[in-house]
């Protein structure tokens, strides 16, 4: 794979870094970033037993990546029944949304951070044979002593933007070390193969089939829940705020009552991306003279309702079939946004601010194509959900979104071929 200076020096710097990362996992502790039960997994110390036989781990940075894995590793499973998964991730927030969504035969862990020991204390209890990287976090120490293992390796819905880029070219011979450690590598679009190739994957081993959150299916739900909700609601006009963050359902609150004097019996469905905030949350609605009803604690919209808070998990699916419109939060402060994929799957038109660096280009192809539409404040949010409910407007928005948005269908279909073939020559050879 060749010698990269630059790569060695990193690895021997990596295996002194154990004072620093200590103190490193000390302060996101007391910043709440890590869980203090399971922070030895941090250092590669795993919480469960290895199970026999063969391992495919997916390693996923944060929430987005890894519940886009999930399609795939249903399909996986139905290919491979008796097979082993690992799926790691580096965030609180994904450990806790995963555990609602993940079958019980797979395993999650936190990812080791990329210190020497740790790293091999972590390989040596895991031993992948296969081992699958998503989307941009390449960890040189991690890839590194996976691929000297005889592991197979692929990256897949590989993304880089230019800063990560540009911050690569530093050490060209490095990065192209790591992206030598990789058999197969598929990219999200054009623009991420052009930055791989530049810093050195190889030609033959690169191949752009879209996103995997593209292809990843429509969200579940409970038909009966929403067959419940349609006659509940009959024919009342239906917002969803989804994914919101502090500051933003302050926002929507203001944008509701500004809704309100258009329509009188309009709901807004209030979905908070962290649901334990949802006391808090009722207390501003109410103090803004909204009459709220709270689904964890059992409660339904009634006619009176004007804000239902559903503080619940693994429900989305269900909330945007029954919203013709949905404001995406993470985008009216500086999150950087959140999923499109998800409601344009499920026919929502989609509202959105202007902070949406996490995912830029997939909305500035929505904004081009007429198929989102963009605000700026509470005013302007209160006006874009009024004209979007509007029935013919709400259908436009949302076809124009659903072309958008399927046109890498075939992504899932691509990776799931390769892992199969991956599988099928371990099987062979053992």
């Amino acid at each position: 794979m060749g010698f990269s200076f630059g790569l060695q020096a990193y690895l021997t710097v990596s295996n002194r870094l154990m004072g620093f990362a200590e103190r490193k996992l000390q302060t996101r502790l007391e910043e709440g970033k890590e869980d203090p039960d399971r922070v030895g997994e941090r250092r590669g110390l795993a919480s469960q037993d290895r199970p026999k036989g063969v391992l495919v781990w997916f390693h996923a940075a944060s929430v987005g990546e890894s519940l886009s894995l999930l399609l795939l590793i249903d399909q996986i499973l139905d290919e491979f029944p008796d097979l082993n998964i690992l799926v790691t991730t580096g965030t609180r927030t994904s450990a806790e949304v995963l555990e609602a969504r993940l079958p019980a035969q797979i395993i999650h862990q936190f990812v080791p951070l990329d210190v020497g020991p740790y790293v091999q204390r972590f390989l040596d209890h895991w031993k992948p044979d296969v081992a699958i990287w998503t989307e941009s976090e390449l960890w040189p120490t991690l890839i590194t002593q996976t691929a000297a293992r005889g592991t197979k390796m692929m990256l897949l819905n590989a993304r880089m933007s230019r800063t990560s880029h540009d911050r690569w070219r530093w050490l060209p011979s490095a990065a192209k070390a790591v992206l030598a450690r990789f058999s197969c590598i598929f990219a999200q679009d054009e623009a991420t193969a052009k930055f791989l190739r530049r810093l050195g994957a190889k030609r033959d081993t690169l191949h752009v089939i879209g996103s995997l959150k593209e292809s990843s299916g429509a969200l579940p739900h409970d038909e009966s829940e929403r067959l419940h909700f349609v006659e509940l609601l009959k024919t009342r006009p239906v917002w969803l705020a989804a994914s919101t963050h502090p500051g933003e359902e302050e926002i929507a609150a203001d944008a509701h009552l500004t809704a309100l004097k258009s329509a009188h019996r309009l709901l807004l469905i209030l979905a908070p991306r962290h649901p334990d905030r949802a006391p808090e949350i009722a207390e501003m609605l109410r103090k803004r003279g909204l009459s709220v009803a709270v689904r964890s604690e059992g409660r339904e919209p009634d006619p009176s309702t004007q804000v239902y808070l559903v503080d619940t998990l693994g429900e989305m699916g269900l909330w945007y079939r029954l919203a013709p419109a949905t404001f995406l939060g993470g985008s009216l402060v500086n999150i950087g946004g959140h999923n499109p994929y998800e409601p344009a799957a499920l026919g929502s038109a989609i509202i959105h601010g202007p902070h949406v660096a996490n995912a830029p280009d997939i909305y500035s192809r929505l904004d081009e194509a007429d198929a989102a539409v963009q605000v700026r404040n509470a005013k302007e949010l209160g006006r874009a959900v009024i004209e979007t409910l509007e029935p013919h407007k709400a259908a436009a928005l949302a076809h124009a979104a659903w072309e958008v948005t399927s046109s890498g269908a075939g992504a899932t279909e691509r990776a799931l071929a390769e892992i199969t073939e991956m599988i099928d020559a371990l099987e062979v050879t053992a």
